[in-house]
């Protein structure tokens, strides 16, 4: 069966009988193979209510059925770039435009190329269901390969990121066996926001396709905090500092490869943040 509701009320009420969300289809419908759909389907294309960017004082809402080319298209804060750039990477140009964030969030793939950015924003999700609405940060929401704390009944609406007075400066990097259409090797995203003084006044960097999940390194984070906002940043990236990462072998790269190349990546993007910086 297949439904397309034209409101979030209607999707949830269905969604509490049972089904699957359908937004892009680009996760959903390679999954199938060559397996037709079974069970109800429920196609939330039509809700306005998650679709597109709204920017307030405290914080910025972006609707789990926006697209990535959307989101690039969308006149955004510096601190964004890291998530502009990755949406620029996720797929070709016809995923962007059929794919969308939420989808991405909720395939969870150790490779999904818009979590280490949401990391790195700080971002929480809201899931609404029949029952009510809760927010969830993503650091929390993605917990292994494939699965995440969303229940059956709930449906990824908006994924919420704060505003804070200084906004500092952001940056991506991915890493693959070619240019374009490529699941990742590695990639890095890293936020920094200097103070008055021209030092680091916070710093946030993750990894992601190195772990089950995309990982914060909250240890190379306290090494950068207080450190003079210009070049050389990435010679303060040890070996050590990537210690959290769990990477694996596989048909894209040995786990080796894998940990060099997020330490050259880690450094690279330091770079790319304090020559944007200045």
């Amino acid at each position: 069966m297949y439904l397309r509701p034209r409101t979030l009320s209607e999707a949830s009420e269905a969604l509490a009988r049972g089904g699957r969300v359908l937004a892009g289809g680009t996760d959903f419908f390679p999954a199938l193979g060559d397996r037709p759909s079974t069970g109800i389907v429920i196609d939330v294309t039509a809700l306005t209510e998650i679709q597109g960017i709204s920017i307030a004082a405290d914080h910025i809402r972006i609707g789990g059925a926006t697209t990535w080319s959307e989101i690039v298209a969308t006149p955004l804060p510096r601190r964004f770039d890291a998530l502009r750039a990755a949406a620029r990477e996720v797929g070709g140009v016809q995923i962007q435009n059929r794919g969308t964030i939420a989808g991405n969030l909720c395939n969870a793939s150790p490779a999904a190329d818009g979590v280490p950015p949401l990391l790195v924003l700080d971002a929480e999700v809201e899931l609404v269901s029949a029952a009510g609405r809760r927010r969830v940060r993503v650091s929390d929401f993605i917990v292994g390969n494939r699965k995440t704390v969303r229940r059956p009944d709930e449906i990824l609406a908006t994924v919420v990121i704060p505003c804070r007075g200084n906004e500092g400066v952001s940056a991506f990097l991915k890493l693959g066996a070619r240019r374009y259409l490529v699941i990742s090797i590695a990639m890095v995203a890293a936020l920094l926001v200097p103070d008055e003084h021209g030092r680091i006044a916070e710093a946030r960097v993750a990894v992601g396709a190195c772990s089950v999940t995309a990982q914060r390194l909250t240890e190379l984070e306290t090494v950068l905090a207080g450190a003079p906002f210009g070049p050389g940043l990435g010679s303060l990236v040890k070996p050590e500092h990537l210690s959290r990462l769990s990477p694996i072998d596989d048909v894209r790269a040995p786990a080796a490869y894998r940990t060099d190349a997020a330490l050259l990546l880690v450094r690279r993007v330091l770079e790319l943040c304090a020559g944007s910086h200045a």
